[in-house]
């Protein structure tokens, strides 16, 4: 694929040559000043970097404020689930797939996309174009499905507890198992994937280079294909098991609400099988899961509006210089808050991570007696 753009380059800029020599650098020297397009002979031709210096670091300090608790908070809890067989409950075991698809995020997506939001155009090979777009919409995928796999859980629970509960086994089988529908819902957007040259667009550096132009997007052989894909991975990783979520977690509310009113109504004989450790397990999963479903939302409007609405010119601009960004951050900002919050409700995270703290090393964690009484209930 190099050697190809490699290839393309020196041909593209052969064939320019003549016309860059007759154009009046000036006129260049402005685009690129001004970080905006400019046209000549219908050709034409965008600064290198969209942005000037003090947005690009703007945009650096934001991505890396959310880049490095992704990496460290992540890599903790996935280190105090496995190390401590006390916590390797059904719950914590979902918490740690979490914690899992939240790092592929960290690695894979945070630092491609900050660099495709400074660079105009897209500045990697077609394999990590790919690989960025596939691990990106796995990641997602396979939180919300496991964010309505925690919510089955804890609905049978709470809503009925006196049924067996989840095993072990069924929560590492159910695991494997969000994460292939995962793969198989996001294949189509990898196998569609590719790097192409915009014709007739180039790119101008700070000292008057002239580069091709290319883009990573989705090249489906039909439009409306790519519309109606785009609705089904909305439908089928936001709205439905989000919906579901809330379903179940208002009856879970419902079912804790009426507990805590028999027991003030003077029951004594009524023993409720539900504990407080248990209901304060349920508020953090549903601050995880709110969170989650607003951190997205932004991001899942632009896609749609991008795919109906069909933004032109000035408005594109304004969607792919700022809003995109930033709508990207807040939603890779979910993958760096969700070990915050486990810190902050359960107070095994809160000891792990305080013990790395105090050792200076993420791999020091507190000895496995420490958890012994302070697992997530299952």
């Amino acid at each position: 694929m190099e050697d190809t753009l490699e290839l393309q380059l020196t041909t593209t800029l052969y064939m320019t040559s003549e016309f860059i020599l007759s154009t009046n650098l000036t006129n260049l020297t402005h685009c690129t000043n001004t970080n905006s397009s400019c046209t000549f002979s219908s050709i034409k031709f965008s600064p290198y970097y969209q942005h000037s210096l003090a947005i690009a670091a703007s945009f650096t300090l934001a991505y890396l404020f959310i880049f490095m608790p992704c990496m460290v908070g992540n890599c903790l809890v996935c280190l105090i689930v496995v190390k401590n067989r006390h916590m390797r409950t059904v719950t914590n075991l979902f918490i740690l797939n979490l914690a899992i698809s939240d790092l592929l995020v960290g690695i894979f997506c945070i630092p491609t996309t900050l660099v495709d939001n400074l660079i105009t155009g897209w500045p990697f090979s077609n394999a990590v174009c790919k690989l960025s777009g596939l691990v990106q919409g796995i990641s997602v995928a396979a939180s919300v499905f496991t964010l309505v796999a925690i919510a089955v859980d804890r609905f049978r629970c709470i809503v009925y507890p006196f049924k067996p509960k989840l095993t072990l086994l069924v929560a590492k089988a159910t695991i494997g198992l969000v994460w292939a529908l995962a793969l198989v819902i996001m294949l189509p957007s990898a196998v569609m994937l590719t790097v192409d040259q915009e014709k007739g667009h180039f790119m101008v550096s700070s000292d008057n280079k002239i580069y091709p132009l290319y883009y990573c997007y989705e090249t489906w052989p039909e439009p409306e294909m790519r519309k109606v894909y785009t609705m089904v991975l909305f439908t089928h990783i936001y709205l439905m098991p989000l919906a579901l979520i809330m379903i179940m977690y208002g009856c879970i509310g419902a079912k804790l609400s009426a507990t805590a009113v028999l027991s003030s109504s003077g029951h004594p004989d009524i023993k409720s099988p539900i504990s407080q450790r248990k209901v304060k397990v349920v508020k953090m999963l549903i601050v995880v899961a709110l969170l989650f479903m607003l951190s997205w939302l932004p991001l899942w409007t632009l896609m749609l509006l991008t795919d109906y609405a069909r933004p032109e010119g000035d408005q594109l601009d304004l969607l792919t210089g700022y809003i995109f960004p930033f709508s990207h951050w807040l939603a890779f900002s979910n993958s760096s808050i969700n070990p915050i919050i486990y810190g902050y409700f359960n107070e095994n995270f809160k000891k792990g991570f305080q013990a790395a703290c105090r050792s200076g090393s993420c791999c020091s964690v507190l000895p496995q007696d420490h958890y012994h009484e302070l697992v997530l209930p299952n």
